[in-house]
């Protein structure tokens, strides 16, 4: 009796040994994003709250070193070997090679990188893009209130990162870390989101004979639930004028992940 008592506590002990390692492997690269709910900035006249499931997030964007090591074993996003379907001309611009980023700093956001290549980095890792509501919903926090956005301060340093040239040349991490524990949802790049043309406007939605490059401002202002809040604004805009195949030197992304019930 004994024996088999000493067999079941040593092996209780290796269980707990690898249900530690395994969750201090998640909680380094991502971090639970508890459940709620709040307002968007768009399409919401009603001003009717919207409700986020918990869910995980990276706690940081993904960089080139680690795009890199995608590309090692996923041949067909290399820059001179992707479709065109897939990304533009600019898609990796200043990488040196397929497998070379060249000056660029490893620990740096990788940009230049089209909405498809972001899609199947994070479902090559097993999860998948943040939804442009859960994405929102993280970058509303500052590094104590859940929502931030009615302060001033908040909304001053935003719009003050959206004056500054190269911080896409900043390592990962050097941001404040949020509410959540999340890095780099403001002062550092623009982020790709699932569904970030899910509140585009047409031309003729707007029943006028604007071409889609021209809707830049009017994808983001229409519907808005605060047109002083024009930290959030510029976001929206900018997704409203992009498509999935476009690259900007400015624009990554981060992965997320469904939490298993």
């Amino acid at each position: 009796m004994e024996a088999q008592f000493i067999k079941r506590f040593h092996y209780c002990l290796f269980l707990l040994f690898w249900v530690s390692i395994s969750f201090s492997q998640v909680s380094e690269d991502m971090v639970t994003i508890g459940a709620g709910s709040y307002v968007p900035l768009y399409g919401t006249a009603d001003k009717k709250p919207v409700y986020i499931k918990s869910f995980l997030l990276d706690v940081y964007p993904v960089t080139n070193q680690e795009y890199l090591e995608f590309l090692k074993t996923n041949s067909a996003y290399r820059k001179s070997k992707i479709k065109r379907l897939f990304a533009n001309t600019t898609y990796l611009y200043e990488w040196s090679g397929d497998l070379n980023f060249g000056k660029l700093n490893p620990n740096a956001p990788v940009t230049n990188v089209s909405w498809f290549a972001a899609k199947e980095y994070c479902e090559c890792q097993g999860k998948r893009l943040a939804t442009l509501d859960e994405w929102e919903y993280v970058a509303m926090a500052d590094e104590k209130r859940k929502d931030a956005r009615s302060r001033e301060e908040f909304n001053k340093y935003i719009l003050s990162w959206y004056e500054k040239n190269k911080t896409y040349n900043n390592s990962v991490g050097k941001t404040f870390k949020n509410y959540w524990g999340v890095y780099d949802m403001h002062g550092l790049v623009w982020e790709w989101t699932f569904d970030f043309n899910s509140i585009f406007l047409s031309g003729e939605s707007r029943k006028d004979k604007d071409t889609d490059k021209d809707l830049f401002c009017g994808s983001g202002s229409v519907n808005a639930t605060d047109l002083m809040n024009y930290a959030a604004f510029m976001r929206y805009a900018f997704r409203g004028s992009i498509k999935a195949n476009y690259t900007t030197k400015n624009l990554g992304f981060r992965c997320a992940k469904n939490i298993s019930n």
